[in-house]
């Protein structure tokens, strides 16, 4: 690629999160010479918290189904150009102790920071250029000739007041910015702003990975639970997750209540089957033909946890709560089992940006090459990461998304 003297940076990459940090490291081994601008104080801030401190960085079994997108092939170039398996490869390169965990996940054995060093330590050995405190003002595009793009930044720089304000030049821009979730952490939505700027169009974005909250009965009844947790199937919209419900004092989390957010909208039921696999209708029907004699609450603890079953009863069957089970109809006991095995709940909401793991929506796929992460209108404009419309399910497809869209940008920058 030519390409004319006037620029100070070949790349310029917006955000040092996992993408932007990857990007950077796999242009620089190309020769190129890239610049990395983070607002946050310090690099990596989201991997750091990732997985309660270990990172998942990345998943055993990644498919194209792992994904969520208005294109749902978009996201298969990528990951198959730059695999799980690649990453892992790194990782053991740098001699990174991890572990495989259910659902073929995997975990830093030791530390998030793990990974944080790792990707510090590629862009240095590429003499990347990383800037920390650094606002992004403004962006221009000024084309020197029909070849040739020349990306103009203009960064406020600094902890403080006052601080440095100057424009800084490139010839390939690349936005991995992240997204609206966890603005804790440095998620916002400047990514959206420039895809705007340059006539690229934005799918509506809503909160994804997120617990539920409920402001009916079920208030009560999580904050009476919370900290309980049990193994359900969770169904809405014809998805289904079988993993950990958790109950907090908002309402609901863990990894199954987190997993099908993703395809929850507002205003819709989800189901939740409390004995997965398992018919309770005919479990409690075969318990009277045994002859059981113990309430019926007593008899479910055996296979839910006594304090849910308590709950469970007071919503179900509180006029029969003192009768032994022998003497319920079997109509009432298949009504029972079939609750167990489908719980209809409302959601009134889920907890937004502040708890999401991530943010569904982003910039539209079918303005971006699959194979590049160009914009097809902008030369030398790139999107990655998580402010494209591609979000992974839980279990590390997030943070391999990123590697793979910043890998593929990366050679070609």
């Amino acid at each position: 690629m030519n390409q004319s003297p006037q620029a100070d940076y070949d790349v310029i990459i917006l955000g040092a999160g996992a993408a932007g940090l990857f990007c950077a490291s796999t242009a620089a081994k190309r020769g190129r010479r890239v610049l990395v601008l983070e607002k946050a104080n310090k690099i990596g801030k989201k991997i750091l918290m990732s997985g309660g401190g270990r990172c998942n960085f990345t998943n055993q079994f990644v498919e194209a189904d792992n994904f969520i997108s208005n294109n749902p092939h978009f996201c298969k170039s990528a990951l198959s150009t730059y695999s799980q398996w690649d990453f892992i490869d790194l990782v053991e390169q740098h001699h990174i102790e991890y572990e495989e965990r259910e659902h073929g996940q995997l975990f830093c054995v030791h530390s998030a920071k793990d990974i944080v060093a790792m990707l510090k330590t590629e862009c240095e050995l590429s003499s990347v250029e990383i800037k920390t405190h650094c606002d992004v003002n403004n962006v221009t595009d000024s084309k020197s000739d029909a070849h040739d793009n020349c990306y103009r930044v203009e960064i406020a720089q600094g902890p403080s007041e006052p601080r440095e304000t100057r424009t800084i030049s490139c010839h390939s821009l690349v936005i991995a910015s992240g997204a609206l979730s966890v603005p804790t952490l440095g998620g916002s939505g400047i990514g959206y702003e420039i895809a705007k700027q340059f006539e690229l169009e934005v799918t509506d974005l809503r909160s994804g990975l997120v617990p539920f909250m409920f402001s009916d009965f079920m208030k009560p009844l999580c904050e009476r639970l919370s900290g309980s947790s049990l193994e359900v199937e969770i169904r809405c919209n014809g998805r289904a997750f079988t993993e950990q419900l958790l109950f907090t004092h908002r309402g609901i989390s863990g990894p199954a209540v987190l997993q099908i957010s993703n395809y929850w909208r507002e205003g819709n039921e989800i189901e939740i089957d409390l004995l997965p696999a398992f018919d309770a209708s005919e479990w409690l029907l075969q318990a009277k033909r045994d002859k059981i004699k113990t309430q019926v609450k007593t008899f479910i603890s055996q296979k839910i946890v006594k304090s849910l079953t308590v709950e469970l009863q007071s919503l179900w069957w509180p006029q029969l709560a003192e009768t032994p089970l022998l003497e319920f109809s079997d109509k009432q006991l298949r009504s029972i089992g079939e609750k167990i095995n489908c719980w209809q709940l409302k959601p009134s909401g889920t907890e937004g940006y502040r708890t999401a793991e991530v943010t569904l929506g982003g910039v539209d796929t079918n303005a971006i090459s699959s194979k590049t992460m160009e914009a097809k209108n902008q030369t030398g404009l790139y999107f990655i990461g998580e402010v494209l419309d591609v979000s992974g399910h839980l279990g590390g497809f997030n943070f391999q998304w990123a590697w793979s869209s910043a890998y593929v940008a990366g050679q070609v920058v």
